[in-house]
């Protein structure tokens, strides 16, 4: 199987694993700060992008193993592994799978599954299923509530309209979008993540509706020494509604 990636910056590799039926070009306010001081690997996930081609994975087991193959092709034997919601399902499932290949794991708006996983409203459960059958544009804005917290909404919205704008340059997966939906849905990797011994920091919004905050103490509860940042009056998406972030995220790898 071949999926796209790209590499930009020197230095010890990070890997970033993009969001739900996200390309990797969906890091592009990340990249530019974290390729100062390392070599930055994205990639699109199967059946997304530049991988449209590709069979969509149906488990995050499945997607992990998608993640190594981009670290073979590179040429990578270990990386900063950064996951964001349910990317951050599947950096987990490299961590725990593959602890070999991880130098230090940041988990970002996501949640460990099982049944002690506190599960989105109703409102929000119901757009996402509903989400591939709307017009590209009129999903993208509709998302916005339950993506971005009220301050962004308020204050920033040329950075909402900024991100937008990146996700319609390419064409929606929808099959993509419902297989990634079943395996965040079924994911469980709870008991797994108390075996960690990886340099570990868990980043989350307080005001997300998609993957409520209670999931970021589950995670930082269940990782031995696991760092815990959690961000006031910001939503999903906290890279664009707290750009510091990622200079924050920068210091961790460095450190680790």
């Amino acid at each position: 199987m071949s999926l796209h990636w790209d590499s930009v910056g020197r230095g010890e590799p990070v890997l970033l694993v993009a969001g739900l039926a996200l390309p990797g070009a969906s890091w592009w306010r990340t990249v530019p700060v974290l390729s100062r001081r390392f070599r930055v690997l994205t990639y699109d996930h199967a059946g997304v992008g530049r991988s449209a081609g590709v069979r969509p994975s149906y488990s995050t087991a499945r997607m992990a193993l998608d993640a190594i193959s981009v670290l073979d092709g590179a040429g990578v034997e270990r990386a900063h592994v950064y996951g964001c919601s349910l990317g951050g399902l599947v950096a987990q499932q490299i961590a725990t799978r593959h602890p070999d290949r991880v130098r230090s794991l940041v988990l970002g708006a996501t949640h460990p599954g099982s049944r002690r996983a506190q599960p989105p409203d109703r409102d929000v459960l119901s757009f996402l299923r509903r989400r591939p059958e709307l017009p590209s544009r009129e999903a993208a804005w509709a998302c916005v509530p339950y993506n971005y917290g009220s301050r962004c909404r308020r204050h920033h919205l040329d950075r909402i309209a900024q991100d937008i704008a990146h996700r319609l340059e390419l064409p929606y997966a929808k099959a993509a979008y419902r297989a990634q939906l079943f395996a965040g849905a079924t994911h469980d990797s709870l008991l797994a993540l108390r075996r960690l011994a990886l340099p570990t920091l868990v980043v989350h919004g307080r005001e997300d509706r998609v993957i409520p905050v209670q999931n970021a103490d589950l995670l930082a509860n269940a990782i031995p020494g696991a760092e815990l940042h959690l961000l006031d009056e910001t939503g999903h998406i906290y890279m664009t509604e707290e750009p510091s972030i990622d200079r924050a995220i920068a210091d961790f790898m460095e450190a680790a």
